[in-house]
């Protein structure tokens, strides 16, 4: 589906796994939570195109937040990476800290409900190690025109290994407001998000994962154990931020006044707008945070030297010297956006133009300060502070009736101020045919961006290291196609990519100055016999060279289920098997230091598919799903994700280990999705 959003705009381009929504009717009880279908709706900021919550169970099963093709590392919460490749978004002042995004609520993503009773949706998922994963939604109109949502997330994940906990806590607000001539609009949102994820440095030895010794995971050696803690880790990343934004928005245009033919003091307002001034304004505070508490020197060498007394021996020194970085991000967005619409109502092409200004602040402590007129040094900080301009303009028409098409255009360039230069354009253009063909869309994006501050910048009491780059071009073509009737979903996408800016092997920032392009193909083909259901996706993506990209080639999964409804239709089943595979390649190191995922190519693995079996189900308002995973555990080692920085003469050992990061062994999984009606 093409996306076209007020100001800057981007064009979704759609994922490899499209949602199957499944509405059904239902009859009312007589408790005060009644189960009969409400009438709820869904918008995305500055779109008219709506959308009605998902309640499918053909993949209710699958672990949330890395569909389709995203990893952990291996407990809920870690950091994630996607290996299906996708570079980041880096145009105008950006912090650079993107390994949790998959956890965070957005604020320009963000949904505005509309319902006609109150609705809340209660979800839970459990599963071995105390792993626990809950949220709740709730969502009211307090006038027909006006509307609130909140929603809280908690994740909480011991994992199966040594000290690598993860506390996530995500919180977010909705209000949308129209005025009942529907001239005057508001939205306004705020979210927050922390992570925290405990650093166990990876497996020391992964021979120790086919020791029978090592049955239970958490005894098994890692790299950053120490006398600290059995339970929590000395080396941590935690990320928070607080956004708030707030929107208003006034359309003239002709009006028409429409009574109810059985009560004529009811009555309603139709709006076809031809101008509207947009005025938006956001703020957000964002900081990352570095600590070690039992640092040893041979971690920081690329870095710094330095001789701590815990010096790599696995003893905790109370109150000895730590390693504690900490980067901060503050910034303010106002724009004011002019907006023309022509054609009729609910055909209309909007183009609008506009122009805001920035101000971005970055901040780095503790840092060493030397003090003027002397031979010391204070602990102190570094502030940078930027201002910056920049002009908007698009053009748009959505496709809100079968048939229609939609298309599209945006841009957002900066022409003054530290980041002059940067830009973004997006174009799509896409139709929803008919039931045999479906839909199409295509696009072109374009994006040129300078490094973000935490690829520049590394500062802490004992170095200062800065990095230089060109801005880093990033140009996408592609194309979908998606025929519901047919069960098919296909599409392809183009990357070219200039002065690709990355962690290298030296764990370092780098720059990769020789363009390269990276082709995707991806195909998804569902086949039906009765109750059966054979699900099959598949992806191609080619990486040529000396490209310093970690994905693999090839990547498949299979489901095979049989779903049916039961008892005259009061639960509806899927139950199967599911399997879930990729080509050799070599997998991407972590570095706990930059808090993201480094470029490695002397690790290759080869994992056995993933196995999985599963049954889900749904009553009236209630879905749940119990699965056993990671099945392929039971007759096969533990398979490798990711590789992580070498440990030179480990814990004063005299050896040297790549630690490694492994799946977890075979766990039963329960979780449920409830939705109450008032």
């Amino acid at each position: 589906m093409l996306l076209l959003c007020s100001g800057y705009i981007s064009f979704a381009q759609p994922s490899t796994l499209p949602k199957t929504i499944d509405t059904g009717k239902n009859k009312t009880n007589d408790g005060k939570w009644k189960n009969q279908e409400a009438t709820i709706t869904y918008e995305k900021l500055n779109s008219a195109i709506k959308f009605s919550p998902d309640t499918a169970i053909h993949t209710f099963h699958r672990r949330p937040f890395i569909q389709p093709w995203t990893r952990d590392m291996g407990n809920p919460g870690s950091p994630a990476y996607n290996l299906m490749f996708t570079p980041e978004y880096r145009v105008g002042p950006t912090l650079g800290y993107h390994i949790f995004d998959i956890y965070r609520f957005n604020v320009d993503s963000l949904k505005y409900y509309d319902t006609d009773r109150p609705y809340s949706v209660f979800s839970y998922q459990t599963a071995g190690r105390q792993e626990h994963i809950a949220s709740i939604m709730h969502t009211q109109n307090i006038q027909p025109n006006w509307n609130f949502s909140v929603e809280y997330r908690k994740i909480n994940s011991p994992g199966y290994y040594k000290i690598q906990r993860n506390n996530h806590d995500n919180f977010a607000f909705t209000t949308n407001y129209k005025s009942l001539s529907k001239r005057y609009t508001l939205n306004a949102a705020m979210v927050y998000n922390k992570q925290q994820h405990d650093e166990n440095g990876g497996i020391s030895n992964d021979t120790d994962l086919i020791n029978p010794d090592f049955n239970d995971r958490r005894t098994i050696n890692t790299n950053y154990q120490s006398q600290y803690s059995t339970t929590r880790s000395a080396v941590s990343n935690v990320q928070r931020d607080f956004t708030m934004l707030l929107q208003n928005s006034y359309t003239w245009g002709a009006t028409d006044t429409f009574f109810d033919e059985e009560d004529t003091a009811a009555y309603s307002y139709t709006l076809t707008p031809r101008f509207s001034i947009t005025h938006n304004t956001t703020i957000s505070t964002e900081q990352h945070a570095y600590k070690d508490l039992a640092p040893d020197s041979m971690r920081y060498v690329s870095l710094f030297t330095k001789s701590f007394p815990n010096n790599g021996s696995g003893f905790y020194a109370a109150g000895g010297d730590s390693v504690y970085t900490r980067q901060k991000w503050f910034w303010a967005d106002n724009k004011i956006l002019f907006n023309g619409f022509l054609g009729r109502a609910g055909r209309q092409l909007q183009f609008s133009a506009g122009a805001g200004v920035r101000y971005d602040q970055f901040i780095s402590d503790p840092v060493s300060k030397l003090i003027p007129d002397s031979p010391y040094y204070r602990i102190g900080y570094d502030r940078r502070s930027y201002a910056n301009n920049y002009i908007e303009g698009q053009i748009k028409k959505e496709g809100l009736t079968p048939g229609a098409w939609e298309y599209g255009a945006s841009t957002r360039f900066f022409y003054t101020g530290q980041y002059a230069g940067n830009f973004v354009l997006n174009t799509a253009i896409g139709k929803k045919l008919n039931n045999i063909v479906g839909s199409f869309v295509a696009g072109f994006n374009q994006q040129l961006g300078s490094a973000p501050y935490s690829y520049t910048d590394y500062q802490n009491i004992f170095t200062k290291t800065s990095f230089t780059f060109n801005t880093e071009s990033v140009s996408t073509l592609y194309a979908t196609v998606e025929s519901p009737r047919f069960r098919v979903y296909a599409g392809a996408r183009g990357y070219v990519i200039n002065n690709y800016i990355y962690l290298g092997s030296n764990e370092l920032p780098a720059q990769y100055t020789v363009p390269f392009t990276i082709p995707q193909v991806w195909l998804r083909k569902v086949f039906r016999l009765g109750s059966f259901y054979l699900d099959n996706e598949i992806v191609y993506q080619a990486i040529t060279g000396n490209t310093p990209v970690n994905v693999p080639e090839i990547m498949g999964r299979h489901q095979l289920s049989l779903e049916k409804a039961l008892f005259k239709s009061a639960i509806k089943i899927a139950t199967g098997v599911e399997a879930r595979y990729n080509t050799t390649y070599n997998p991407p190191g972590y570095n706990a230091q930059f808090n993201n995922f480094f470029y490695q190519n002397y690790a290759n693995i080869t994992n056995i598919p993933e196995l999985s079996a599963f049954m889900n189900f749904r009553i009236k308002r209630f879905r749940a799903f119990i699965m056993v995973d990671n099945l392929q555990q039971r007759f096969a080692r533990n398979a490798i994700l990711y590789t992580g920085t070498p440990s030179v003469n480990y814990q004063n050992t005299g050896n040297t280990y790549l630690p490694v990061y492994a799946t977890p062994n075979t766990m039963l999984r329960f979780g449920f999705n409830w939705v109450m009606v008032n």
